[in-house]
């Protein structure tokens, strides 16, 4: 069982790390265009597509576990059907994303940026890379596919092709052809739908090229089926509107308290960013095998996968204590020059060292209910956690200031690990019960 988390794990956390390369390698290279101006630019526009991305991880997620389910029940057919259903929604998703363009920039340029140079380039970066949303709302599914039917390589390797493609073909835009920051979004989009073309090549030359055979429109919208789909995917959405507010939120209220606070916390939470990275390859590992435990109704292996990854969130939080203790102001320093900032951040360090030992059972259980498609226990556990982490912060932000927001954040993760646990016997381990009317579809 071991081998088999790690097996899942480790290429997931290969992944993760190459998520934000995307937006690094743009920084960087219009970083050397010779106009600072680009660096602000490029900054806001890729935050406007996080912001829009991160609204979509459902399709990743709720494909996880519906796939992961189907794997564990034998059933290669009804997986096929859960990707072409998700692939379908990913796609009328970005079609309305490309149609509303227009409103979104200007909403966007409304809440964030009212420079008009800054504004120009913005734009310029942003009609081009905009035409990538449905390549990149598509591999948001391939991803979750894939790993759903135990393979978390593949993303691995598609993931380190886009970096690589989107390193070249953004210089050659950028600088050789001398396009500047639209060149930048075009290699960017080029490497996106880059990916998306790895995949199919997958699906024709691997194991799964036959996996659409005799598939027809009846089958992919039986309205059972779709129901429950939109119904967890709707559920993760509110969730990670949830996670959007909070962590929009803590930069927003770190600058009303001043920009060396402001500074602090973006410093600190580079920490607790490494540390997710790590932690969610291990949810990443759960989503998989709980979700092919519960469809092979395999019960010993479910509990067993579950221990055994709560057993490796412990030990690697640990780690991370340890190295964070020893290293941590070596860690700054890689961060930042700046001694006053790294002055300042000794006051809430501390926050630093307790958050991987409070956070790990929240990033876990995560894996464990998509897994299990528990998608409303889930959303609610976010939704009492995210109130707790506002009643917190303004009961104590008038006497504790920037150690409330820290310590509201560090209610928020504690609280949701501990409710998920609370309601894990219900919504976990009475899974015949509880997704009965998913078992039955997949069975079919």
């Amino acid at each position: 069982m071991n081998k088999n988390i790690l097996n899942l794990a480790l290429p997931n956390i290969v992944t993760n790390i190459t998520i934000p390369l995307v937006g690094m390698v743009d920084l960087a290279i219009v970083g050397h265009l010779g106009n600072e101006v680009y660096i602000s630019a490029i900054a806001i526009a890729t935050m406007i597509f996080n912001m829009i991305y991160w609204n979509f991880g459902f399709l990743r997620m709720g494909t996880t576990g519906f796939t992961a389910q189907a794997y564990g029940a034998n059933n290669i057919k009804e997986s096929g059907k859960i990707l072409t259903r998700a692939l379908i929604l990913a796609l009328a998703f970005a079609l309305l994303i490309v149609s509303l363009q227009k409103p979104i920039l200007k909403l966007s340029f409304l809440i964030i940026a009212e420079n008009l140079a800054i504004q120009e380039l913005v734009e310029q970066y942003f009609f081009i890379r905009i035409w990538a949303v449905p390549a990149a709302l598509s591999l948001y599914v391939l991803k979750g596919w894939f790993i759903g039917m135990q393979d978390s390589k593949l993303p691995m390797w598609v993931a380190i092709v886009i970096n690589l493609v989107n390193v070249i073909t953004s210089l050659l835009c950028a600088i050789y052809f001398e396009m500047g920051i639209a060149g930048v979004a075009l290699g960017t989009l080029i490497a996106q739908y880059t990916g998306v073309i790895v995949f199919i090549l997958a699906f024709r030359l691997g194991r799964y090229r036959n996996i659409f055979d005799g598939l027809d429109l009846k089958q992919i919208f039986d309205m059972k089926a779709m129901l429950r789909f939109f119904k967890v995917n709707s559920d993760i959405f509110l969730r990670s509107l949830c996670f959007i507010l909070i962590f929009t939120f803590i930069p927003a209220e770190g600058s009303r308290l001043g920009d060396m606070t402001l500074a602090v916390n973006t410093l600190l939470m580079q920490f607790f960013t490494v540390f997710a990275y790590i932690m969610d390859g291990f949810a990443y590992a759960g989503e998989a095998l709980v979700g092919r435990y519960i469809g092979a109704k395999d019960d010993p292996s479910l509990r067993q996968s579950i221990r055994l990854l709560f057993l490796w969130g412990v030990v690697l939080s640990v780690l991370f204590v340890i190295a964070y203790a020893f290293f941590g102001q070596n860690i700054l320093h890689v961060f930042t020059d700046s001694i006053r900032v790294i002055d300042a951040a000794q006051e809430y360090y501390y926050w630093v060292l307790i958050i991987p030992l409070i956070a790990f059972p929240a990033f876990l259980w995560d894996g464990v209910y998509v897994g299990a498609t528990a998608s409303k226990a889930m959303r609610n556990t976010i939704f009492i956690a995210t109130f707790v982490f506002f009643a917190v912060y303004y009961l104590f932000s008038s006497k504790f200031g920037n150690n409330a927001l820290w310590g509201a954040f560090v209610a928020f993760l504690a609280l949701r690990g501990i409710i998920q646990f609370i309601l894990a016997k219900s919504a976990i381990y009475n899974y015949n019960i509880e997704l009965e009317n998913n078992v039955e579809c997949i069975e079919k």
